[in-house]
C-alpha cells in the first residue's frame, strides 16, 4: 500500500419535516469518515441565518454528540476533510463560511482545482484577502465575486465552472437555497437521495443509507441541483451537462468508496469482485489460500478466489480503532499505523502458499510491511496481487501524488518491485480491465494515474505529466 490521499467526504440535507438536520449531518459524516480525518465541520441554516462549527479531529472527537439545534434549522451541510491542497490547520477545515454584501454562504468541496494558483494571484491582486491555503476558498471568491453581478446564487455558480479547472464536487449552502455541483467531468461523485419531504446530498450513497434516505440518482457531471426553501422542490441546470466526457476517479472504485456504495450506477462491491476475477485470469497462481488487505482488498481477494478455485481466507484482523493507513500525512507515521492496525492470523498462512490482493501499490513501503508480516507468520510463499494497474504517472485532481518520485513502480523494473518486496511473484490488474470494472459502457473513468492520458490539463509549470492532456 503506501497509501495515496483523497479529499473528502460532502453530506447535506434540507427538509421542512420533523428531521433532525444536525443528526443528519453528524450520521452522514460517520458514514463518510473514509474518505478523510484531518478534520469535520457543519454549517447550519435556521431561517436565513447561517452559523458553523469545524476543528480538526475525526467525527467523534469533534462532534461526540449531535449539534443542538431549533427545529427551524431545517438545512445544513457537512464535510470531513483530509486535504490535498492546503496546510493541515483548523482554518482549512471545512464548510468555509463567507460573507459578502448580499448575504452569507457557506461551502464543502471535495477535488482540487488545477488552475488554482492563477485564480488565487488574480484574486489577490484585485485587493481578496485569503484565510486559508486551501482551492476551497479560491472557488468560494470565484463565486462570490459573480454573485455580486448575478440575480441568484446558482447564476453566480454557473459563471463560476466557467472559470474553474480540476476536479470539483461542491455543496453551497446560501440563506434560502442548498445547491449541489459536479465538475463537467465528473472526477468526484455525488449522489442525490430523499428523506421525507426533503432532499439529501452525499458523496456516496453509504451516507445515504445512514440516515434512511431513498437514493435517487447521481448529480450529472456539470449539473447543478438546487433546492429552494421557499418551494422545497428540486431543480436543475445543465449548461454544463455534456460538454466533456466523463471521467469518474477509477480510485473511488478501487480503493477510496465503501464497498456498499453505488456510485454512477456502479456497484463498488461488484467492481472490486470484478478486478479480482480478472487478476485471477490475468496472473495465476499454485496456491493454497487467497487473503485480502483489509478492507478494500477483501472483495478483490473472494473475486480472484471465485474465479481461481483457490479457497478464500481471512489473513488478517484489523484494529477497527486505527484510520486508513494513507491518510497518515507522514511517511513515518503511516508505518507505524501498519504496525499496529493489521495483524496476521497464522493459523491461515503458515506453512501456505499464499495469494495476497491489495487494492494497489503506490509507495511499496506497506506492501513490503505487509509481506513482512505474513513471512514472520509462517507464510511458504507470497504471491502479491494488485487489483490497480502500475502506478506510474501523477495525479492532479483530488491526491497528494504531484510527482513521479515518490512513485514505486516508477521507479523500479517489476524485477526489482518484486526482490523489494520479497514475494515469490508479483501482478497488477491490466490497464485495459480498468474500463471493465463497470458494466455500464457509458460511464467514463480518469485512469492517468495510470496511463498518463489526463482528460484536463495539469497545473501550470508542472514538467512530470508524460502525455497531453485530451
Amino acid at each position: 500500500m503506501g497509501k495515496l490521499k483523497e479529499a473528502c467526504g460532502l453530506f447535506g440535507i434540507y427538509s421542512e419535516a420533523a428531521v433532525d438536520t444536525a443528526l443528519a449531518c453528524h450520521l452522514g459524516l460517520y458514514a463518510l469518515q473514509h474518505r478523510g480525518q484531518e478534520g469535520c465541520g457543519i454549517a447550519l441554516n435556521d431561517r436565513g441565518t447561517l452559523s458553523l462549527q469545524k476543528d480538526l479531529g475525526l467525527v467523534a472527537e469533534v462532534f461526540p454528540e449531535p449539534v443542538q439545534v431549533t427545529p427551524t434549522t431545517r438545512m445544513a451541510i457537512a464535510h470531513t476533510r483530509y486535504g490535498t491542497s492546503g496546510e493541515r490547520s483548523r482554518e482549512n477545515v471545512q464548510p468555509l463560511l463567507i460573507r459578502h454584501q448580499m448575504g452569507s454562504m457557506a461551502l464543502a468541496h471535495n477535488g482540487n482545482l488545477t488552475n488554482d494558483q492563477v485564480l488565487r494571484s488574480e484574486l489577490e491582486k484585485q485587493g481578496s484577502l485569503f484565510h486559508t491555503t486551501s482551492d476551497t476558498e479560491v472557488i468560494a471568491y470565484i463565486i462570490t465575486k459573480h454573485r455580486l453581478s448575478s440575480e441568484c446564487v446558482e447564476e453566480a455558480i454557473e459563471k463560476a465552472m466557467d472559470e474553474l479547472k480540476g476536479s470539483y464536487s461542491l455543496l453551497v449552502m446560501s440563506a434560502s437555497k442548498l445547491i449541489a455541483v459536479r465538475d463537467p467531468y465528473g472526477f468526484k461523485p455525488l449522489c442525490i437521495g430523499t428523506l421525507g419531504d426533503g432532499y439529501v446530498f452525499a458523496s456516496e450513497s453509504c451516507a445515504l443509507d445512514a440516515v434512511g434516505a431513498r437514493f435517487l440518482r447521481d448529480v450529472q457531471p456539470g449539473e447543478i441541483c438546487i433546492v429552494d426553501a421557499k418551494t422545497g422542490q428540486l431543480e436543475s441546470r445543465k449548461k454544463h451537462v455534456g460538454e466533456r466526457k466523463g471521467s469518474l476517479c477509477v480510485f473511488e472504485l478501487i480503493y477510496f468508496a465503501r464497498p456498499d456504495s453505488v456510485i454512477d450506477t456502479i456497484s463498488v462491491h461488484q467492481a472490486r469482485l470484478r478486478s479480482g476475477a480478472f487478476l485471477a485470469l490475468e496472473h495465476p497462481a499454485q496456491a493454497d489460500v487467497v487473503i485480502g488487505v483489509p478492507d478494500s482488498g477483501i472483495d478483490a481477494a473472494i473475486g480472484y478466489s471465485w474465479q481461481s478455485g483457490i479457497p478464500y481466507g481471512i489473513g488478517f484482523i484489523k484494529n477497527k480503532y486505527i484510520g486508513r493507513t494513507f491518510i497518515q500525512p507522514k511517511q513515518g507515521e503511516r508505518e507505524s499505523g501498519v504496525r499496529i492496525k493489521l495483524n496476521p492470523i497464522a493459523s491461515t498462512v503458515a506453512g501456505k502458499r499464499v495469494v495476497l490482493i491489495d487494492d494497489s501499490i503506490v509507495r511499496g513501503t506497506t506492501s513490503k510491511r505487509i509481506v513482512r508480516l505474513l513471512r514472520e507468520a509462517g507464510a511458504k510463499e507470497v504471491h502479491l496481487r494488485s487489483s490497480a494497474p502500475p502506478f506510474l504517472h501523477p495525479c492532479y485532481y483530488g491526491t497528494d501524488i504531484d510527482s513521479r518520485k515518490d512513485l514505486f513502480a516508477h521507479k523500479y523494473t517489476h524485477q526489482e518491485m518484486q526482490k523489494i518486496l520479497d514475494v515469490d511473484s508479483l501482478g497488477f490488474l491490466l490497464p485495459e480491465q480498468v474500463l471493465k470494472l463497470s458494466d455500464h459502457p457509458s460511464i467514463g473513468f480518469c485512469s492517468a494515474c495510470f496511463t498518463g492520458s489526463y482528460p484536463c490539463e495539469p497545473p501550470q509549470g508542472v514538467v512530470d505529466a508524460s502525455s497531453e492532456s485530451q
